[in-house]
Formats: C-alpha cells, sequence, structure tokens
C-alpha cells in the first residue's frame, strides 16, 4: 500500500470499528495526527498552539538516529526556537525530571516536545507538572493533584509500545525508593499526539519486540481489568487486532510500513484503553523484575503474561473476553506464539531469577497500583504461584 494512501481508516479497514475508536474520540489528548512523514508538521502544530521556544525532550539514540534533526527542521520553518534535553533514560525517575526541569526553567521555554519512547514522554510530562506547579514528582502521585495550568505539550512516539502519547498519566519512579508512581492530570496529556509510522522503522529490533509485547499486554490486561468498561473494551479489542496482526511481520521485516503503522495505531489504542480503565498483574509482577534483575520492562511483562492470562481465565468474564480475542487457539498461547517469535519465551530461571526470592517479588508486587485492578483480587501468596509458574 502506498504510504499516501495509509490512514487510520485504511489500516483498521475491515475490523469494524466505530467511527469513535477510529477517531480517537476518547484519547486523553485533544488532537491525534496520523500519517508517513507527519512529523514535518510538527512546526505547524507548535505555532498553532502559540509556542514560539520549544523544550524538545528525548534520549541519546534518538538524537543520535537523526530524528531529533528533523524534528529541528520542521520546528526552524515556522521560526520556532528549540532547546534540547537529549539525556532521558530509560524508566526515569524522580531525579530525571527534576534535572529535565531544571534545565528547561533555565532556557524560558514555552511548549514541550517528547519525542522517543515512553521513557522520554514520561520525562517530558513529569517535567511539566514540575515546571508549571512546582515541588517533587511525589506530590502528584495519584490523579488530578496539580494546581495550575500546564504548557502545552506535543507527542510524538518513535515506539509502538507504551501508548503513553494517549494518557494523562506520567510513569515515574522515586530514585530512593524504586516505587513506580503514575501521577495523572487531565492537564498533563497532550495537545497534540503526532503518530508518524517512519519514525519506528529505525527502531532495533530488540526495542521492536519489547515494545510491541508491551503494547500487547495492554490490550489483553485493560480488556479484562475491573475498570474495563463498554468503550476500553472497544479500543482494547482494536488494540489488540492490530498488534496481533503487525507483531509477527515488523519482527520479520522492520522495513513494512504498513505493519508498522498496525503496530503504531495498535499501541496508541491501547493506551486509550488504559486511559480509560486500567491495567493488571502482569504489569505488578514486571516491576520487581525491572527492579531487582534490570529486566527490560517489555520483556519482564512478556515472560509473566501468558501465565497471567492462564490465572485469570477461570473469571468467567475474563474467559469470555479471552475467548473473544482468539476464538482459534487459546490467548496465552498465541502470545506465546509471539514471545517464540522474538526469541522472549523464556522463564525467571533463564533470566537469572533465583527462585529463593519469589516471596520478595510476590510481596512487592501485591504492592503495586495496578495489582488492585486484576479480575481476580491478588495477594502476595496468589503472585507466588504466578511467578512459580513462570520460573
Amino acid at each position: 500500500m502506498p504510504s499516501d494512501s495509509l490512514t487510520v481508516h485504511t489500516i483498521c479497514q475491515g475490523l469494524d470499528l466505530p467511527d469513535w475508536v477510529l477517531d480517537f474520540r476518547d484519547c486523553a489528548g485533544d488532537k491525534v495526527i496520523f500519517g508517513p512523514g507527519r512529523l514535518a508538521e510538527l512546526g505547524l502544530e507548535v505555532s498553532l498552539l502559540e509556542g514560539t521556544h520549544a523544550l524538545l525532550v528525548t534520549d541519546p539514540g534518538i538524537a543520535n538516529a537523526g530524528l531529533a534533526d528533523k524534528a529541528f527542521d520542521s520546528l526552524r520553518q515556522h521560526g520556532i526556537a528549540c532547546s534540547t534535553f537529549a539525556e532521558v533514560r530509560e524508566n526515569p525517575t524522580t531525579e530525571d525530571v527534576e534535572r529535565c526541569a531544571a534545565f528547561a526553567e533555565a532556557e524560558g521555554i514555552n511548549v514541550i516536545i517528547g519525542l522517543g519512547g515512553g521513557s522520554s514522554l514520561d520525562t517530558a510530562k513529569g517535567c511539566n507538572f514540575l515546571l508549571t506547579n512546582g515541588g517533587r514528582m511525589q506530590d502528584y502521585w495519584g490523579i488530578g493533584k496539580a494546581t495550575h495550568r500546564m504548557l502545552p505539550f506535543i507527542a510524538v512516539p518513535t515506539t509502538a509500545g507504551t501508548g503513553s502519547e494517549c494518557q494523562s498519566f506520567a510513569l515515574i519512579s522515586d530514585a530512593k525508593t524504586h516505587a513506580k508512581m503514575a501521577c495523572g492530570d487531565p492537564k498533563c496529556a497532550a495537545a497534540t499526539t503526532i503518530l508518524d509510522p517512519e519514525l519506528t522503522i529505525t527502531m532495533p529490533h530488540s526495542v521492536t519486540a519489547h515494545t510491541g509485547i508491551d503494547a500487547i499486554a495492554h490490550a489483553l490486561e485493560s480488556a479484562v481489568c475491573t475498570k474495563r468498561n463498554d468503550v476500553s473494551l472497544a479500543y482494547s479489542y482494536a488494540a489488540w487486532r492490530l498488534l496481533d496482526s503487525g507483531f509477527p511481520i515488523v519482527t520479520e521485516s522492520g522495513s513494512d510500513l504498513e505493519a508498522r503503522s498496525a503496530m503504531q495505531i495498535g499501541a496508541a489504542f491501547a493506551g486509550v484503553a488504559i486511559e480509560n480503565s486500567m491495567i493488571g498483574i502482569a504489569h505488578s509482577c514486571a516491576n520487581p523484575l525491572t527492579a531487582h534483575y534490570n529486566i527490560v520492562h517489555g520483556l519482564a511483562v512478556g515472560v509473566m503474561l501468558p501465565h497471567v492470562i492462564e490465572f485469570n481465565q477461570s473469571d468467567p468474564t475474563a474467559g469470555a473476553t479471552y475467548r473473544l480475542f482468539s476464538s482459534h487457539i487459546p490467548l496465552a498461547d498465541r502470545v506465546r506464539e509471539h514471545l517464540r517469535l522474538c526469541g522472549m519465551d523464556q522463564s525467571l530461571r533463564e533470566l537469572g531469577v533465583e527462585r529463593s526470592q519469589i516471596p520478595l517479588l510476590a510481596a512487592e508486587a501485591a504492592k503495586q497500583w495496578t495489582a488492585q485492578f486484576n479480575p481476580i483480587p491478588v495477594d502476595a501468596a496468589a503472585l507466588e504461584k504466578v511467578y512459580q509458574a513462570a520460573w
């Protein structure tokens, strides 16, 4: 399919989705733009928000890949100054956000752009909290705790993963306790999101795999969590259909723009689903694995996900949803097929997790915010069983 004919409607053709899903009507932000090459419109979108001096928040890899230069070109064409904070790290901490905010304050910016994966977008959102409302990120752990208006924010994801571009939450880890804090406020949502699938083609294979599995987990967990509803389920289902079909292709041929488009839209739909519902224990169990063993988030989620599905499928509603999503093969087995495609079908033992540490991991996972939304209520003892199955 020619790149100029790739639209949300053409990518989703045949899925029989309502227009309100295709139009991102329930997205946390105000405006979603999709299409190959649409990064070129960044300067125009900043000018429409009356921005004159932008803060570009990104990571060193994105900067070195030349994607930041493309953003600069568009901004320059519209006479917009730009200061770049290219020090984003994976799983940003409160210290990372504080450094970004201090840099932004010194530069005198009036619009913020997040260019990169979820870590870049979350760092940009966290910076916006501190720059406009002061205090520490810990002050905003929860929902709606910012009292002042925030600067306009533009999200430009370069991965098909977190869906942060369609959410009003910044996920920031406390640098001292390592607790992952969900800081949510409608004021921090993106005024404009630019989904340009061309930006995802440069992703290394491992990043494609890890972020893709994370997006799949978002679609499946949001579909069965206790906060699910008709709106979120529609986005979860749409996300799963796109991700399930696109993932095998992008792991085989990273340059397939149509499949990359399906993955990027699917990840964004999953982000909308989370915004309107929540996630569950695959993520609760993944976070301690990352904290204690530095296992990449997408891999940690992927290792846990089939076992979480098998744990949850005894719940009648969750089981029915799983069968709706995958009628020809058990959903857990379908997820395992995806994991095998990219070499992520590993056990916790193979990843270096000591079996003796499972009680500690389970205790920490039970305290994670998302654990309370699992369709089957869990405690540390229940999560030990899930970890043991994954070990």
